[in-house]
């Protein structure tokens, strides 16, 4: 009898040991994933909706990207998101928060860091329902600050000249075709051209050229704005297309370019004088009328372009 109480209880203690071993086995993994999470620098958050709208956990890696107290101060005020994040961005939030998202596409918005500066996330969001409403959210956010600095300095490579930092041919030839077959709109089409850039080149050499080329660019890029696009689309060739003008705006803006440019060529001890030749066209509409209006620009570009060459040359005399 003895031997028997002493093998089940040896039993005994062999279940208990085995049973706290899976607890300790257990409470490792817990602590593991808790680590995971405490130390993850992406944001994860549970935020309950109803009955009460709060937040019932949130990651400390927030504080080391927008504020040292953002976490403590969210808990307290679980409003905090919606007056840190960008404007455009808020009715993002206010329909994640309400159910009118679609959750299995992932949000890109952006709030504000103590500095007033204004950081990219991208978050992945669960809703959890009970009974058909929605009452809590759950999500993973993530810093893609560098992503997006990154993809829009590819972005403006692809779409901008690397010598002046213009509008390249290909983005030009891209907004040609949108508002020929896509955008209507009264329209203006402006064409420069540089008339001594290969005798600067022969003479002074390539460097002085680009540096003439830089300088005329700088006085075309001053007049840029959502409306006037501003492109080099040649060597010594630039195009400008204002959206939604009139003749006399494209005209002033002519003759505004043409100060500046004098304004340059007055200084005395300039090395070469930046001499340009100009033309414009404009359209009421500009669906199936670009082409048509950049020839008509091009060809009374030339037109002035060969009366400055022959002016040039009587004054020479």
């Amino acid at each position: 009898m003895n031997v028997l109480y002493f093998i089940l209880g040896m039993v005994f203690i062999y279940g208990v040991y085995q049973l706290w071993q899976k607890i300790q086995q257990r409470m490792n993994y817990l602590t593991t994933i808790s680590n995971l999470v405490e130390y993850s620098k992406d944001i994860i958050y549970y935020l309950e909706l109803k009955p009460v709208f709060k937040y019932r956990y949130l990651s400390p890696s927030i504080n080391s990207i927008l504020s040292p107290n953002i976490v403590e101060e969210s808990m307290r005020n679980p409003y905090t998101a919606f007056e840190r994040i960008h404007p455009e961005d808020l009715p993002i939030l206010m329909k994640k928060t309400s159910g009118g998202l679609d959750y299995n596409q992932p949000i890109i918005q952006r709030w504000k860091n103590d500095a007033g500066e204004y950081i990219w996330f991208e978050e992945h969001a669960t809703p959890i329902y009970q009974r058909g409403e929605i009452v809590a959210i759950q999500g993973i956010i993530r810093n893609i600050s560098d992503k997006v600095k990154l993809q829009k300095q590819l972005e403006f490579k692809v779409s901008h000249d690397i010598l002046t930092s213009l509008y390249n041919r290909e983005y030009f030839e891209t907004m040609m075709e949108r508002y020929d077959h896509q955008v209507n709109t009264p329209i203006s089409i402006l064409v420069f051209d540089l008339d001594d850039l290969k005798k600067i080149n022969d003479r002074y050499g390539h460097k002085v050229g680009d540096q003439l080329i830089k300088e005329a660019a700088a006085i075309l890029k001053n007049f840029s704005n959502d409306d006037v696009i501003v492109s080099r689309i040649g060597g010594d060739e630039f195009a400008i297309l204002m959206v939604n003008s009139t003749p006399e705006q494209a005209e002033a803006i002519m003759a505004a370019i043409q100060r500046q440019f004098d304004h340059l060529n007055g200084d005395g001890n300039r090395l070469y004088k930046i001499h340009l030749s100009k033309g414009y066209a404009f359209g009421h509409t500009s669906i199936g009328k670009m082409e048509e209006l950049f020839i008509e620009a091009d060809n009374q570009m030339y037109r002035e372009k060969k009366y400055n060459k022959k002016n040039r040359f009587a004054n020479s005399w």
